[in-house]
């Protein structure tokens, strides 16, 4: 598809950003969750019945090679959903399609007594769940974590490289007690690194229990089997070689009731709540002249003003984390809710995780760029710092207060709230006291740069 055609952004001026959830998220990629899920139950459905004594060890190696869907087998699955062929009916059902793809494929191998269980006592939820959950699982480990490991990983090493960089702390926009830039930075690198942890611990929920959870069809075929036992192997095959697991949910209704799906995207939620902050920070810090970024050789900022370097991937960044999180939010209140047991309005809500996905990455990776280009202008924050003498008033009365003036706050704020303050008229306040005079030289030789506590420690401090 050209991107002239494309309806959504993430097709278009933002595809190179949100490829790599293809192999995840597309149609194509759906049906072949789907396909792997079909067979690999067929598999261990025949092993754990019994039921067919032609499930050699050849016979796997077929279906596993039955598994591995091309481009033709998506077409005639198409064709069979939709126009039906000179065998088969248009099914408009996209699960029973490929019910009917695999046993016209396990036919053509002369395996029409295996064919006959494809799909075996299974609702099409069994399948769809299961199939999500690895979508999910597979999108979660090969990009979106990576992508905010990735900066994580910035944020520590701009942490690190900035800790002894000192600003103006602001505290409802007003003048604070100054910390250092690389302080600030790691508050973002270890809430982030919290919510990675908690991301990578979720286990997804799959369920495979029948049309209304109950193993129905499953006991009136083998009465005798243990199909809750079943189900648990089952699942737990699948988790060969994953790091975010799945994990068997035996109480249902028809459909797995996606609480798990709604734990992951509250999760992923909290981190681009948190990297939106920080987008609204650097900006800020930009605004304020105390972060530069490093011009690109071509780049243009205004269409008019030609000095202009706009923050311009923090605010791309804010704004794809946004709409990831609009289609998040909708995603967590709509999934857990279905009529009694089972309606279909989850079906194409579930279809748009891609979009939710699609936009966290077009936001990572713009912040990421945006991160690579900035720098700390010590001189603008040494200015600023030396523009906001008031706020030694907190560490001059606290100082007072060690030493027995037990009106030293009060005296402080009369002297600068809502009034312009300079050194000198805290250190001529502190010589009208009667003090020791180590206590008086002390309170002199304070500075807004070096009044920081351990900012310069605690910018390098993993605590998540």
């Amino acid at each position: 598809m050209e991107k002239l055609e494309a309806l959504s952004p993430l097709d278009g001026r933002y595809r190179s950003k949100s490829l790599e959830l293809l192999p995840f998220f597309s149609d194509f990629a759906f049906f072949k969750y789907r396909v792997f899920v079909e067979v690999e139950y067929l598999i261990y459905f025949l092993k754990f019945t019994g039921v067919s004594k032609l499930l050699a060890k050849k016979f796997t190696a077929t279906l596993r090679k039955i598994r591995n869907t091309s481009m033709a087998d998506f077409e005639l699955f198409k064709k069979i959903d939709t126009q039906g062929t000179k065998k088969i009916k248009a099914t408009n059902h996209d699960v029973k399609a490929i019910e009917y793809l695999i046993k016209e494929k396990l036919n053509r191998q002369k395996l029409n007594e295996i064919a006959n269980y494809v799909h075996f006592a299974l609702t099409s939820d069994d399948v769809n769940n299961i199939a999500y959950a690895l979508m999910l699982s597979d999108s979660l480990e090969k990009s979106i974590i990576p992508q905010v490991n990735n900066v994580h990983r910035e944020l520590t090493k701009i942490a690190k490289k900035f800790r002894s960089s000192v600003l103006l702390a602001r505290t409802h926009g007003q003048a604070a007690i100054p910390t250092t830039f690389g302080k600030e930075i790691n508050v973002f690198a270890n809430r982030i690194g919290r919510k990675l942890q908690m991301l990578s611990k979720i286990s997804l929920g799959a369920k495979i229990n029948g049309a209304t959870g109950t193993y129905a069809a499953h006991v009136v075929s083998f009465p005798k089997l243990n199909w809750m036992k079943f189900s648990k192997r089952f699942i737990e095959t699948l988790n060969k070689n994953r790091k975010i697991k799945l994990k068997t949910i035996l109480v249902t209704t028809q459909i797995e009731p996606h609480d798990s799906l709604v734990e992951i995207f509250d999760c992923i939620k909290h981190i681009n709540n948190i990297l939106i902050g920080l987008n609204q920070d650097l900006w800020s810090y930009m605004s304020h002249g105390l972060i530069e970024q490093r011009p690109i050789r071509g780049e243009i900022g205004s269409s008019t003003m030609p000095h202009k370097i706009n923050p311009i991937d923090f605010e791309n960044s804010e704004g794809n984390l946004g709409m990831a999180n609009a289609l998040l939010a909708f995603l967590v209140t709509k999934l857990p809710i279905s009529r009694l047991q089972r309606d279909l309005s989850d079906s194409t809500v579930l279809r748009n995780i891609s979009v939710a996905l699609g936009y966290c990455l077009v936001g990572y990776k713009s912040l990421l760029k945006g991160l690579s280009r900035i720098s700390f202008n010590e001189q603008a924050a040494a200015q600023e710092l030396d523009q906001h003498p008031e706020v030694l008033t907190e560490a001059i009365q606290v100082l007072l207060k060690r030493e027995g003036v037990f009106d030293a706050y009060e005296q402080l704020k009369e002297r600068s709230r809502g009034k312009v303050t300079r050194l000198a008229d805290l250190h001529k306040l502190v010589e009208e006291l009667d003090l020791d005079k180590g206590i008086k030289l002390r309170i002199k030789n304070l500075k807004p740069a070096n009044y920081i506590g351990l900012a310069g420690i605690l910018s390098t401090i993993r605590d998540e």
